[in-house]
């Protein structure tokens, strides 16, 4: 019987993946990697980092012509995230659309997330 399609785990919009081309040209990392820490008033805070490569547990994912690393530890903080880039007149930013996330401080550097069931 053949198993049905993993959904992708994170997607990138067009923004997002053209600024992750720019700064891993900019930066020579392998590779940018995103995930959860906790921390901040509302519990959770989003990280990226650039790493030369993957470690074992971590999840790769191909989406808009990028590569990007999933930390393990953050696979079901971030199961269905759509990453995005937003350029205002004040800032530049990534942003994470995550529909886990059930709340957000005031200042919005850090969040609550519900982890998806993994059923």
């Amino acid at each position: 019987m053949a198993r049905r399609p993993r959904p992708q785990l994170v997607t990138l919009t067009d923004a997002a993946a053209e600024r992750v081309k720019e700064i891993m040209s900019e930066n020579g990392a392998g590779y940018l990697r995103v995930g959860v820490t906790n921390g901040g008033c509302a519990g959770m805070e989003y990280v990226m980092d650039y790493v030369e490569a993957p470690s074992d547990m971590d999840e790769v994912v191909t989406d808009n012509g990028v590569q990007i690393v999933v930390d393990a530890k953050a696979v079901l903080f971030l199961l269905g995230s759509m990453v995005d880039f937003e350029t205002t007149s004040l800032h530049e930013k990534f942003v994470f659309r995550n529909p886990n996330q059930t709340d957000a401080c005031g200042c919005g550097e850090s969040v609550t997330i519900v982890p998806a069931s993994a059923g």
